[in-house]
């Protein structure tokens, strides 16, 4: 287990896992070897990741909030409860329209 990724055999609730920081993105590990990984992560409102691609599909998971991805210059409002994948190579970005809490899961391949 790396010291940065989540307690093996351990029943945890993700929501509980990370707290909101004023201002501020903050993500942790969840599971992370060669085929990809899955992180945890909690954005204050009006914070976000700026246009980028990633080489491999990503999985975005909304366990709280409501947040705004764009994947292509297309824009999709995404809430508590709803999944969103964004494909690889394909620019996008996301903007917390307030705060929220995501999975992201992404499989390289």
């Amino acid at each position: 287990m790396e010291i940065n990724e989540f307690k093996k055999a351990h029943i945890f609730k993700f929501e509980k896992e990370v707290d909101y920081s004023s201002g501020s993105i903050i993500s942790k590990n969840v599971l992370k070897n060669p085929a990809g990984n899955v992180s945890l992560f909690s954005f204050d409102k009006n914070e976000g990741l700026s246009e980028h691609t990633a080489p491999f599909n990503a999985m975005v998971q909304i366990i709280d909030g409501q947040a705004e991805i764009n994947i292509d210059k297309k824009p999709y409002l995404v809430s508590k409860g709803e999944t969103i994948i964004m494909p690889a190579n394909i620019p996008h970005s996301l903007k917390a329209v307030e705060k929220f809490k995501m999975i992201l899961t992404m499989i390289k391949g």
